[in-house]
């Protein structure tokens, strides 16, 4: 089910583990949410690079915080041209 709400997660958008447990109806999951986003080794296919810290930090992933901030610019460039 987390990964499905991943993939629902609009390409050039982000969301919080918060908002993905919310989501997925139990608010107090967002560490299963970050675990199982943990496990991911789809992640192209699985967008969990679009998953960040309820503050607006980015948080891990498993590619590489550079990797991940560069996913995120990239699809926003993408949408907005």
């Amino acid at each position: 089910m987390v990964w499905q709400e991943l993939i629902n997660i609009p390409y050039g958008e982000t969301r919080s583990y918060l908002n993905q447990a919310k989501a997925l109806g139990n608010p107090t999951s967002y560490r299963a949410v970050a675990n199982s986003k943990g496990m991911n080794q789809l992640a192209i296919i699985i967008p969990c690079h679009r998953m960040i810290n309820s503050n607006g930090e980015l948080g891990g992933y498993g590619g590489g915080l550079h990797r991940k901030k560069w996913l995120i610019e990239h699809e926003r460039k993408c949408t907005t041209n």
